[in-house]
């Protein structure tokens, strides 16, 4: 079962992957809403529940490459929870 990640750590987390850039909108997937929560794993891997702009978005191994590079070094293993609902939205956006 997850577990709350301490909060330098979730800090970590999110600016680490305020680097990872959606393709088709350029804007990085945290500050377009595409991240509903980040936790521990049972492994104490990084979890990472997110969801995508759309579920047959075909950039979707990018986006997990790119993760994994942006977490290279800060996270010693994530995972991605994919989350569908609710759906991702335009109003999701950090303006």
């Amino acid at each position: 079962m997850p577990t709350e990640l301490a909060p330098e750590r979730f800090d970590e987390a999110e600016e680490a992957l305020k680097e990872v850039v959606d393709p088709e909108l350029g804007v990085n997937i945290v500050d377009l809403g595409l991240i509903y929560d980040l936790s521990l794993g049972d492994e104490d891997e990084l979890l990472v529940s997110m969801t995508l702009t759309s579920a047959g978005c075909p950039l979707t191994d990018v986006i997990e490459e790119e993760m994994a590079n942006a977490l290279d070094g800060v996270f010693d293993a994530f995972r991605i929870n994919w989350v569908w609902m609710p759906p991702w939205g335009p109003e999701r956006i950090t303006e």
